[in-house]
């Protein structure tokens, strides 16, 4: 247990993966929001709905919601090398459980041939 006092270190590049995972679950509870949030508007003054300030409002955010989600896909792309799982990290094509190259390679058993 670190003495009191002494800062918890997090390596830099997971913590800001962490974060970044973080954000992008929560994402669609933003977009839900932000989409709902019209119910809200007081109603206008004319006796008409305003649509078309609506329309533009919900096209918006769509748009930028569609944006954040590329930019944390980007960001949050393949793991680096030295953070990869232990599955990415085996060789291709390498027996698994013992089983015979062939069968490991094509992912068929015995009695699927």
């Amino acid at each position: 247990m670190p003495a009191r006092g002494t800062p918890l270190f997090l390596a830099r590049r997971s913590y800001r993966r962490r974060r970044l995972m973080d954000a992008a679950r929560m994402l669609p509870v933003l977009g839900a929001f932000l989409v709902a949030l019209p119910i809200l508007w007081p109603p206008a003054g004319t006796p008409g709905a305003e649509t078309a300030a609506g329309g533009v409002y919900l096209f918006t955010v769509w748009a930028l919601l569609i944006a954040a989600a590329a930019m944390l896909a980007r960001r949050l792309g393949p793991a680096p090398e030295d953070e990869a799982p232990e599955d990415e990290a085996r060789e291709e094509g390498a027996p698994e459980d013992g089983a015979p190259e062939d069968e490991a390679r094509d992912g068929f058993g015995p009695e699927r041939r």
